[in-house]
């Protein structure tokens, strides 16, 4: 086998790559770090003099989903034809899908690099090496699939029979039969009550937040501390609010895969994001009527149509217009910025309809006025932010809604100055 390693390949540097898939198993499998680190020593042993090692991806997955700059650094010095072996504990180590081992294996043809593992070695440039080197990186991926096809199944079939342990949101604990119950905390079940009955008075996330600010009413929160959580109490803001009214486990429903992944290709890479919300009928397990809870499942159901309603600026039904005697209420869009603008009436003694862009709303309901289009005048009390947009109001003639940034000034046009600029 050492026959493969020739002279010239001893005159270059020996590469060491080392990685472990994730954190915990940096943290709870040393004997996998350290039979890779011993790799050092094999290379020397076989007449290498320069060894360098790459271990940038320690608790990087390789399934060509993550930025692994310890394999990219081993790919480009492998292109350089600065490097003559490359070892790793298996093929797996250097990569878990068929593109990246492809590429290495394809470089290390041109360039002459010899690949070790455990098992052998191996050149690129023999034709029956490279047919091994091909299946070594197919099973590689094949393995992975196999992994988590299984894993994921064996989740579901246990959520289908609702026994899967998941996170519980505040309010809910598990018994000490590991059954899903109300928190015996009666403060805690008042407030998340109280929720959902001004949800089901007001219809909107928003009007439930600033109602129970009013009120100066604290919603708990769970934290996680050295051995389990706690509860918290915090000021209500809207993700705390719209939690509370969307969770399906406040129905005393269990319910399983009710967000997905998504691979897209960005600049020529795989990168896969989580955590997209499904829609109702698209969740893997739904158990209603599983256990008690805060509300039923029609309630549920009735307010999540609601909020998703409410949200105007996603797509759905119900969103060409909200109606109201203003000239295309809803329709109106910042060209700059993409916001929805306001359109507002003014009374007859005032100079006419005025287009506002607000700033979106702070977690605590807040909101600033940003800019000011068309004819109206900005009130007094009401703020405008510079640093954002600017638009110009022309009296004489109509402007479509758009920011008028880099335009040149009235004066400079010839125009009458008396016309007012708002800031955005």
């Amino acid at each position: 086998m050492q026959a493969k390693i020739t002279a010239k390949h001893l005159e270059r540097m020996a590469l060491v790559y080392v990685r472990q898939s994730t954190a915990g198993q940096v943290q709870d499998h040393p004997e996998s770090r350290r039979r890779q680190y011993a790799l050092v020593e094999i290379a020397r042993e076989l007449g290498f003099r320069r060894v360098e090692t790459i271990d940038e991806d320690l608790g990087v997955s390789g399934s060509g989903f993550s930025e692994r700059p310890g394999f990219q650094r081993l790919l480009t010095t492998v292109g350089s034809g600065a490097a003559g072996a490359v070892l790793a504990l298996e093929a797996s180590r250097l990569a878990r899908n068929d593109r990246d081992w492809s590429h290495l294996v394809e470089l290390g043809a041109i360039t002459k690099v010899v690949l070790i593992d455990h098992d052998g070695i191996y050149d690129p440039c023999l034709v029956n090496d490279r047919l091994l080197l091909g299946l070594k990186g197919i099973m590689s991926e094949f393995e992975m699939a196999t992994l988590r096809q299984r894993a994921h199944e064996a989740k579901r079939v246990k959520a289908q029979r609702g026994e899967l342990p998941l996170p519980l949101p505040v309010g809910l604990v598990y018994g000490l039969r590991g059954a899903i119950e109300l928190d015996p905390d009666v403060r805690v079940q008042q407030a998340i009550r109280l929720v959902l009955r001004l949800f089901e008075e007001l219809g909107s996330t928003r009007q439930v937040m600033l109602a129970l600010r009013r009120e100066h009413v604290a919603l708990p929160v769970t934290r996680q501390v050295k051995g389990g959580r706690e509860t918290a109490w915090a000021s209500p803001n809207y993700a705390r609010v719209h939690a509370i009214i969307t969770n399906p486990f406040y129905a005393g429903a269990y319910v399983f895969g009710r967000t997905e992944s998504r691979t897209t290709i960005v600049d020529g890479r795989i990168r896969r994001t989580s955590g997209h919300a499904r829609a109702l009928d698209h969740w893997e397990v739904v158990i209603p009527d599983h256990r008690p809870g805060y509300l039923d499942w029609p309630h549920y159901v009735r307010h999540l149509s609601m909020t998703e309603a409410n949200a105007y600026m996603k797509p759905g039904p119900r969103k060409s217009g909200r109606g109201g005697r203003s000239l295309l209420a809803g329709l109106l869009r910042c060209r700059r910025c993409g916001h929805t603008l306001q359109n507002q009436l003014w009374r007859p003694r005032e100079r006419g309809p005025r287009l506002s862009l607000h700033a979106p709303a702070s977690p605590d309901g807040q909101r600033s006025l940003r800019a000011v289009y068309g004819d109206g005048r900005r009130r007094r009390g009401q703020r405008a932010d510079s640093a954002g947009h600017r638009a110009d109001r022309d009296r004489r003639r109509p402007r479509s809604v758009a920011s008028s940034r880099g335009r040149p000034s009235r004066a400079a046009r010839g125009a009458p100055t008396g016309g007012r600029t708002g800031a955005l």
